[in-house]
């Protein structure tokens, strides 16, 4: 497998990478990333947003440094079909009705088989769709904040319509930027391992994806390569070391690159129409590093502190 894992391993020592698996019904997501660690080789595997068991679809699976962004990635919104199975016969007025109003911020709170604790908490419901229904059964879409309970929402619907209601199925359908369309099966997955091996990557090349695809829509900031090291080193980014950059706001969560490369997040100082290139100004403070020390020249020197006088 020397040709597979030397790839994989580029990519692990590097800026890591993404793999999007159709997780199936019935492994844990813990599971899964456990397959992936062994089909790659690739020792550091995490995911963001766990399904539970009977739960299929849509699961981000990061390797090597790409590990890093499980917090940041674990915010992102996500799209799920359910199917809720009503404990009586409601109409289709009133059903669409009750709908309607599980639209916006809902209360929730984690069911008790829930492994996080069990406090109310706010989350809001951007899209709810019926699909269909046959009877009781009924069909639906609904995009949420990560950290949305869909079976919480399957029983409050079921409430609402005076009847009660439980979730039946679910399966999702997109995770941040990714939908269930950008997925592979893990016998996929296996399957370009083992062309890999035989020595013809390009399987596995396509299904590899950078971890910048998952932080489509953060604004970005460009920087001199000079600048870059002192980035790693923990130091704040100044205006004398930015060549471009996108619109944001103060305290918004910014992509930092020098060329190609994707150095890290960081968080704004100030919002964006206050930076000038090449002038005096801390704009950028980093929070997650995606490149090690040394990698650029250090042209940067460090503070030194002044002797007291004796």
């Amino acid at each position: 497998m020397e040709r597979s894992s030397s790839f994989l391993a580029h990519i692990a020592a590097h800026q890591g990478s993404i793999i999007l698996i159709d997780k199936p019904r019935g492994p844990s997501s813990h599971q899964v990333a456990a397959w992936v660690r062994e089909i790659t080789g690739v020792s550091s595997v995490g995911h963001t947003g766990t399904l539970d068991p009977p739960v299929s679809g849509v699961l981000v699976i990061l390797l090597g440094r790409a590990v890093r962004l499980t917090t940041i990635l674990h915010q992102d919104d996500k799209e799920y079909v359910a199917l809720l199975r009503l404990q009586g016969d409601v109409s289709d007025a009133e059903l669409a009705e009750v709908i309607e109003h599980f639209t916006g911020r809902i209360y929730q709170r984690p069911p008790k088989r829930s492994a996080v604790k069990r406090a109310l908490r706010i989350r809001e419901i951007h899209e709810l769709e019926m699909l269909g229904r046959d009877g009781r059964l009924v069909l639906f879409r609904v995009k949420c904040d990560s950290g949305t309970y869909i079976r919480s929402l399957c029983h409050h619907i079921g409430m609402a319509c005076g009847v009660g209601g439980a979730m039946v199925e679910l399966r999702r359908t997109r995770s941040g930027p990714f939908s269930e369309k950008d997925c592979v099966t893990l016998h996929t997955l296996r399957d370009a391992v083992e062309k890999a091996r035989a020595g013809d990557d390009t399987y596995l090349r396509k299904i590899i994806r950078s971890p910048l695809e998952a932080l489509h829509g953060f604004p970005r900031i460009q920087m001199k390569e000079s600048a870059a090291d002192a980035i790693c080193h923990g130091a704040r980014l100044s205006s004398r070391g930015v060549v471009s950059h996108d619109t944001f706001q103060m305290e918004d969560l910014v992509v930092m690159l020098a060329g190609d490369d994707f150095i890290g997040i960081g968080e704004a100082l100030v919002s964006s129409s206050r930076i000038v290139p090449g002038e005096k100004g801390l704009v950028v403070a980093p929070r997650l590093v995606m490149q090690d020390i040394g990698v650029y020249p250090a042209v940067w020197k460090a503070h030194k502190p002044k002797r007291e006088k004796s």
